[in-house]
């Protein structure tokens, strides 16, 4: 299924299967919608799972010159709008729990509930703005875009960090559906590395800190119990902003932690939406 966001960029979205509830997973940058396949496969006897390739990735069409977060709320709700179905809940990864936490902003009621592991929500009213220093940005650009092959770049990936770190099944997804073939039979990275630069650069552009009071649905924030990118204080400072937060901390994770134990992230999601959350939010 494809969806058209409302400036025109075309969203290429994935029926991950399953049946019942309708998650509705948001890839983290850099990736695309198929990582959540491993996880999704876990769920398929309680939730029906569609994901998508957020502009500028997978299959997706490319991102505007500004690269702004809020673009990426416009992807989401785009799909929430194709899938034709209510009572939908978000989950996402990293910038793409922002985006989902973006989209409920923009259009309250949008979601059900959200469950946001490692959401890049910096605790900052101004937003801080663009950070062309960002140490992520110059990583992405020293990113290797090209391999003889995609068991060649599936190697590469498996002996280093932070990537060494994933799933098998996930790692393979990621490789599988993240790169084209090129006529003399390499392969190409379809998310290119100066494109995931320039969104690590506006991670701390966005408001979407500054208007978490508008998210009147259930949100769980997830984090990984040894991941450096998420700590527990702004976690705190995240959840106390959110009308309806809980909290968990998942042992032994990472900040990719989705990709690096699916089964254990889908019983998190299991759990929690599981727990009968109301298909509406309280009046505000």
């Amino acid at each position: 299924m494809r969806a058209v966001a409302a400036d025109g960029v075309e969203v290429v979205v994935h029926d991950l299967g399953g049946r019942g509830p309708v998650l509705l997973f948001a890839h983290a940058a850099g990736f695309h919608g198929r990582v959540w396949g491993p996880l999704a496969d876990h769920l398929t006897d309680r939730f029906r799972g569609v994901a998508f390739d957020a502009r500028g990735h997978g299959e997706s069409g490319p991102a505007g010159p500004a690269f702004c977060w809020q673009e990426l709320a416009l992807d989401v709700l785009a799909v929430a709008d194709a899938l034709e179905v209510e009572h939908v809940y978000g989950v996402g990864h990293s910038s793409g729990g922002t985006a989902l936490l973006l989209a409920e902003e923009d259009r309250p009621g949008t979601f059900a509930g959200l469950y946001c592991f490692e959401p890049v929500v910096v605790p900052a009213e101004p937003p801080l703005g663009r950070d062309p220093d960002n140490w992520l940005a110059a990583a992405a650009r020293r990113r290797r875009d090209t391999f003889a092959s995609c068991e060649d770049a599936y190697q590469h990936y498996a002996g280093r960090p932070p990537l060494a770190g994933l799933d098998p099944v996930a790692l393979h997804a990621y490789v599988g559906y993240g790169f084209d073939a090129l006529p003399d039979g390499s392969v190409w990275l379809k998310c290119q590395p100066e494109h995931e630069a320039r969104i690590y650069e506006m991670a701390t552009a966005h408001d979407c800190f500054a208007r978490l009071g508008e998210v009147r649905c259930p949100v769980m924030l997830a984090c990984g119990g040894v991941s450096e990118a998420c700590l527990p204080g702004p976690v705190r400072e995240i959840a106390a902003r959110l009308p309806r937060a809980s909290t968990e901390e998942l042992a032994g994770l990472g900040h990719l932690g989705p990709l690096e134990d699916p089964a254990t992230v889908a019983a998190s999601i299991a759990r929690y939406v599981g727990t009968g959350l109301p298909a509406e939010a309280p009046p505000a």
